[in-house]
């Protein structure tokens, strides 16, 4: 029984593309290949792709300087255009299930079914007699085929597009295990969008994506010190002129921005907590580009009162020192989680 290879892990996000490529050994999983490249400002908007030559161009970059030769492919979506519920259901057989969902989809999902890729995974059986819990997965299709299309357009095999809260959940359980028992926050925040999936007993008991991300920093500084998108950029992360003026005031730009984040996070928290009998979270677990500016996981560990601890993708995946030195992996781990998620599907899994 051929197990299937690894495939090539592509997170398009909508600052920069981040290739992960693994290797599962004997040993456990080795770390073939770690990239990113920036995207230019604007080129994917709200999860669209409105400059797709730069999406293309960044992932061959990304492909040629790592001498990648891995053509299959995995990728993920998230943002407005994906829809994720658990739903109730009776008791009914996998084929059953798959006949009767497009039906049972069209009663939860905000767009026409015709326009959408459905997926559904049975959960558990649910504690009502006869009914299982099943999670439900919808996708516009044009989202889907826009960033399908760009990955063959770099010479790439498409095989497998997943959503980024699941893959944050693959690549935790590799690094960390399942936590039985214990109810915790993955949380992604990137450019444009935080994914928020709660995981308990190793299960997805909630998420949620929220238009919102590291562009509110960027854009903050930018308006109120009225300098150019570059130099808010290197602001927000760090850098920029020794004027102590300045770096005070972007300072309490950071400040008020990473309160208005926490408390939009804070609110799906809460609402998860509403609708929940276990809603008792043990530990928030950060990743995303944005999870690195440093008073954000302060924030937010304070606005919840629940511990913020920064998620590390190559916990448990060896590196070869001389490629990727434990300082680099520490520097990239961050924006890494995705792609390593992404990087653990393999080719036997269609």
């Amino acid at each position: 029984m051929a197990k299937g290879k690894n495939v090539l892990g592509l997170d398009i996000g909508s600052s920069s593309v981040k290739a992960c490529l693994l290797k599962e050994t004997k040993k456990g999983l080795t770390l073939q290949a770690f990239d990113t490249q920036q995207l230019p400002p604007e080129a994917i908007v709200d999860g669209a792709l409105m400059d797709s030559g730069a999406v293309v161009d960044a992932i061959r970059q990304i492909v040629g300087r790592n001498k990648i030769k891995v053509k299959e492919t995995a990728l993920s979506v998230s943002g407005h255009s994906v829809i994720i519920k658990k739903i109730p259901l009776p008791t009914m057989s996998r084929e059953e299930l798959e006949q009767s969902i497009q039906w049972e989809a069209e009663q939860y999902i905000p767009f026409d079914i015709s326009d959408v890729y459905l997926a559904v995974e049975v959960l558990n059986q649910s504690a009502q007699p006869g009914q299982m819990d099943v999670l439900l997965v919808a996708a516009k299709k044009d989202l889907i085929n826009d960033y399908v299309t760009v990955v063959k357009e770099a010479q790439l095999s498409p095989i497998i597009v997943d959503v980024d809260a699941f893959c944050l959940q693959n690549m935790f359980e590799v690094n960390y295990g399942e936590l039985p028992g214990q109810t915790i926050v993955l949380l992604d925040i990137g450019a444009s969008t935080i994914n928020i999936n709660v995981v308990s007993d190793g299960v997805t008991v909630f998420t949620r994506d929220i238009s919102m991300g590291g562009n509110q920093f960027t854009e903050e500084i930018q308006k109120q010190l009225n300098i150019t998108y570059e130099e808010a950029e290197t602001y927000k992360k760090g850098g920029g002129s020794s004027d102590a003026v300045i770096p005070h005031e972007v300072e309490k730009v950071i400040q008020q921005v990473a309160d208005s984040l926490a408390g939009e996070i804070q609110r799906s928290l809460d609402f998860y907590a509403a609708t929940s009998a276990d809603s008792n979270i043990s530990r928030i677990y950060l990743s995303g580009g944005s999870g690195n500016i440093p008073s954000l996981g302060r924030i937010i560990g304070r606005t919840s009162g629940v511990t913020v601890e920064p998620v590390n993708p190559f916990r448990n995946v060896t590196a070869n020192q001389n490629q990727f030195t434990p300082q680099y992996l520490e520097s990239v781990g961050m924006i890494g989680a995705v792609s390593v998620g992404l990087a653990l599907r393999r080719t036997n899994e269609l």
